[in-house]
């Protein structure tokens, strides 16, 4: 199953609260520390620092010292994918484990897998979804995407 981790939910979760903290229209440019976050989304604090460590060093924010230190984004909310984010705390997206193989990593099944290269077509659509889906667009407040059911034939509605 398809699943975003707990570690990808909290980043997820804290880079929003970030963006509408810095961009917001009550104190824009404040930096908002690591407490603040976890007790707003009752986030455990010290796995919250780990993935706003992780955040930092992977440059999608800017983690500022002192007594009134905390975090800001490095850059613009519309300018920080989604992928950028979910990479930079699971690393790869991969929907299997052949998608990513390494050197020494083979797939004994490579040879006969009838499935790989459609499954390879839907992990890149999953990607481009994910790298065109912005940390701004999820504060939009509109829906992100369409999903139209198919049409059954045959079936009055």
């Amino acid at each position: 199953m398809l699943k975003i981790s707990k570690k990808a939910d909290y980043a997820l979760m804290a880079l929003q609260h970030i963006a509408s903290v810095q961009f917001g229209d009550v104190t824009p440019g404040r930096v908002v520390n690591t407490k603040e976050i976890a007790e707003e989304y009752n986030i455990p604090l010290e796995l919250l620092a780990k993935v706003l460590q992780v955040l930092s060093k992977n440059g999608l924010i800017e983690s500022h010292n002192g007594p009134k230190g905390g975090y800001l984004l490095a850059r613009s909310a519309r300018q920080i994918t989604i992928a950028q984010i979910l990479e930079s705390i699971e690393g790869p997206l991969a929907i299997t484990d052949c998608s990513h193989e390494k050197d020494g990593d083979y797939c004994m099944q490579r040879e006969h897998c009838n499935i790989r290269t459609p499954l390879l077509k839907i992990q890149d659509s999953i990607y481009q979804l994910l790298n065109n889906m912005t940390l701004g667009d999820m504060m939009g407040g509109t829906p992100l995407i369409t999903i139209q059911s198919p049409s059954v034939q045959g079936v009055e509605r």
